[in-house]
């Protein structure tokens, strides 16, 4: 009888780990999927499929012929409402139970709630559906206000603009991506949101949100008043492991793993993607990424890993992070640390500028880059990153892009 491996989540970490499962070997793989949606892609819902440049068959991750050919059982529109490890089985909103004789837990997040509730015309940003459903609103002349300058906001607020909204993009934060991309790029590119015509209220935090859609009402601390036809709240995302509260996995901020992405304590376990923490090798802590990359290098890892437990490999992140706001492109290799040095080379006068802020760590090794515009320099700090170059010679090697 073939290994019968469960997944729970149909994101994107769920299905590229089912997709390797059975390009490995021959296991028996079922995907189980709150949502009642093929499974699809989110990066794109706050850029193209918000921006309306892309159609809902370009985020698709698997169809249902590649579901077949693959030989992948979906059940999808029922959620998983708890896990017995001992018994081996996942018990589903439905009343039916599913045993496993391995699991992967890829349920990824929500979007934290928002803490104002007006009656009506407040919008979060995580699904499909919620996704389409702000795109109606997004309509020349209406008046939208973003709160949180983070990846969400500022791509909501982008795709508001190009749409014709009047947007404002509030942060209580003095520099919304100073935290991934350092304060000097981090302000770059908060300011390419006034250049593009938004209203930037950084600084200052929301006191309330009242009205409904249309006519809402948004209350500053600083005493201002904003006016909006809708909100749109991106102030982070949780964890979704509610269901796992009697599992007897270790939970803290997401399920806690080892190196090889296995549960602790309880075997035939293994968590991926955005609900994944784990031991980062350079680091020496315990980190939980929330982006598409480290969820599709998990996938792979962990499939390798079930597959040929007797050949187990570590994790090794890639540490690659990206955002599209308008016509620009963020992009982060590796993670900064605080006791390192930090270099900016490149060119920022230019009215589309390409830099890239170069962080060592204590020992003046290159670990860590934020490149906006400049994917060649992002190339070569993959690589100087790989070859432990340090950060003068990470200088020296790149050269300074010419103006555009």
């Amino acid at each position: 009888m073939a290994h019968k491996v469960v997944v729970v989540g149909s994101s994107v970490a769920g299905i590229r780990t089912a997709q390797a499962l059975k390009a490995e070997g021959n296991a028996d793989v079922t995907v189980i999927g709150e949502e009642a949606e093929w499974p699809y892609d989110r990066p794109p819902l706050s850029k193209q499929l918000l921006a309306g440049t892309w159609g809902h068959d370009r985020i698709a991750l698997l169809t249902e012929a590649d579901a077949a050919a693959a030989g992948i059982e979906l059940r999808l529109g029922v959620a998983a409402t708890g896990l017995d490890t001992a018994a081996r089985r996942v018990k589903l909103a439905d009343g039916n139970v599913v045993g496993y004789d391995t699991l992967v837990i890829a349920t990824g997040l929500s979007a934290r709630p928002s803490p104002w509730r007006p009656e009506s015309g407040l919008h979060l940003l995580r699904t499909l559906a919620d996704s389409t459903d702000l795109k109606q609103h997004l309509v020349r002349g209406a008046s939208v206000v973003v709160i949180g300058g983070g990846f969400i906001g500022a791509e909501a607020a982008a795709a508001a603009r190009a749409a014709g909204c009047e947007v404002t993009l509030v942060d209580p934060v003095e520099v919304p991506m100073a935290r991934v991309a350092g304060p000097v790029l981090g302000a770059l590119v908060s300011q390419v949101h006034a250049r593009h015509g938004v209203d930037t209220r950084f600084g200052v935090g929301v006191c309330s949100v009242t009205g409904a859609a249309g006519d809402l009402t948004v209350a500053l601390d600083d005493g201002t008043q904003l006016q909006a036809a809708t909100v749109v709240v991106g102030i982070g995302a949780t964890p979704n492991v509610e269901w796992l509260a009697d599992s007897g996995l270790t939970i803290d901020n997401g399920v806690v793993c080892d190196k090889y992405l296995a549960a602790v304590g309880v075997p035939g376990v293994y968590a991926v993607g955005d609900v994944a923490r784990w031991p980062h090798p350079g680091l020496g802590t315990l980190v939980r990424s929330e982006h598409w990359t480290n969820a599709t290098d998990q996938a792979r890892c962990a499939a390798g890993n079930i597959t040929r437990p007797e050949a187990r490999v570590p994790y090794q992140p890639s540490d690659y992070v990206w955002s599209d706001q308008y016509d620009w492109k963020l992009q982060l290799i590796g993670r900064p640390l605080t006791e390192g040095q930090e270099i900016l080379v490149g060119d920022m006068e230019a009215q589309r500028p390409q830099a890239a802020l170069l962080h060592a760590d204590a020992e003046g090794r290159l670990c860590a880059a934020a490149v906006v515009n400049w994917p060649k320099a992002l190339l070569q700090c993959r690589r100087l990153i790989a070859e432990g170059a340090s950060l003068d010679q990470a200088q020296e090697r790149l050269a300074v892009p010419p103006r555009t």
